[in-house]
């Protein structure tokens, strides 16, 4: 690992010790874009009662922001433990480029910390995972243009 990525790994764990001393869960996540911090965030799931309010998430929202986008491409993200799925799916849904972490689900573990079990049960085909999942195409006959009408206003407002 370079020495620019441990040190920037080493402002996202000083996050998240700063993070569980104010009563927080123990996450940071640093957004870089071109060498530079843009943004940075911390677990915020207990201060906000939010679910979602991981410190990646918290971190790609600060980061939009900043950009005034939400493509973060060219971006990478340095977060103390390793990312959840929807974590990860929001990095890669927003365009980051590269992703790394400090600790991982193995050191998590003994502390409630990790989320290996949610990936492997996303591993799964939908009908053999924990959460029921249905897809119920009826309901979309009413508005059967949705996509198109939404992707038509678009081109009209770019053009």
């Amino acid at each position: 690992m370079t020495d620019i990525a441990e040190r920037f790994l080493q402002q996202a764990i000083a996050l998240a010790r700063a993070n569980a001393e104010r009563g927080g869960r123990p996450f940071g996540a640093v957004v870089v874009k071109d060498g530079i911090v843009i943004a940075t965030g911390v677990n915020e799931i207990l201060a906000t009662g939010d679910p979602t309010a991981h410190a990646e998430l918290c971190a790609i929202r600060a980061a939009s922001r900043v950009l005034g986008s939400p493509d973060l491409g060219g971006c990478q993200v340095f977060a103390s433990g390793h990312p959840c799925p929807m974590c990860m799916a929001a990095m890669r849904l927003s365009g980051v480029a590269e992703v790394a972490y400090a600790y991982s689900n193995e050191d998590g573990a003994p502390y409630g910390l990790s989320t290996a079990a949610i990936y492997a049960d996303l591993a799964k085909p939908f009908a053999e995972q924990s959460m029921t999942i249905r897809h119920v195409p009826e309901a979309a006959r009413a508005e059967p243009r949705l996509y198109a009408d939404w992707q038509r206003a678009q081109r009209a407002n770019a053009g």
